[in-house]
């Protein structure tokens, strides 16, 4: 088993399994320490819309299309990437156990994963579909980032200076937690752990943020 899991022609699903049980295990500490890599992956990406019909995607048609068949937005993105690297991997696996069985040999790496890649797509599609009617619906509401302007937000790990980015959570106007990185405004300031501020801009994946000095403003 050991042999066939770290065959060559196994390499990339090898490699998915580990990034899948590796997300699992970060996951889980991130509830021990409460830090979310599953909320702050939702908001270290960019906003997409997928609108395909705007004119603005008319050279991205086909891309925005293709998120939107896989649900991309409906769910978190955790979901749909622990989805896809497990459907990858038990695809690609089976793949090559069949072909061994069939051919006598396992398919190249390659030839292998590009096949696995394609098939394991329904069942990703299968699988979002399934959690975007099972969760609530503020869970899976796509938000603007751009709606977090002007809230306030609470430093909930590492301690936030300028060029370097702490996390904090907040909440938008669902009720809905989210996790982003923040760094203050100002370049002589800097937030600690529990420390309440209001957002004032996006710079990349980082929001600029300032001290909360309003006490009915609180996360």
């Amino acid at each position: 088993m050991i042999q066939f899991l770290t065959h060559p022609a196994n390499l990339p699903f090898s490699v998915s399994l580990a990034l899948m049980l590796m997300i699992g295990l970060i996951e889980g500490l991130g509830m021990l320490v409460g830090f979310a890599f599953s909320s702050l992956l939702d908001n270290l990406l960019p906003d997409v819309d997928l609108d395909v019909d705007a004119p603005d995607l008319a050279d991205h048609g086909a891309f925005s299309e293709f998120l939107s068949w896989l649900r991309f937005r409906e769910v978190p993105v955790i979901a749909i990437l622990v989805a896809f690297l497990t459907s990858f991997s038990i695809t690609g696996f089976v793949l090559q156990q069949v072909s061994f069985g069939v051919l006598g040999f396992m398919l190249p790496a390659v030839v292998a994963g590009a096949i696995a890649f394609f098939l394991s797509l329904p069942g990703v599609r299968l699988f979002a579909g399934v959690l975007s009617k099972i969760m609530p619906k503020d869970e899976t509401e796509a938000v603007s980032r751009d709606s977090f302007i002007g809230r306030p937000a609470t430093i909930t790990l590492g301690t936030a200076r300028r060029g370097g980015a702490a996390q904090a959570k907040l909440k938008d106007k669902h009720g809905q937690t989210h996790y982003v990185l923040v760094e203050p405004d100002d370049d002589d300031a800097s937030f600690a752990q529990g420390d309440s501020v209001l957002i004032l801009c996006q710079v990349g994946s980082v929001f600029h943020a300032i001290p909360n000095d309003n006490k009915h403003m609180l996360d």
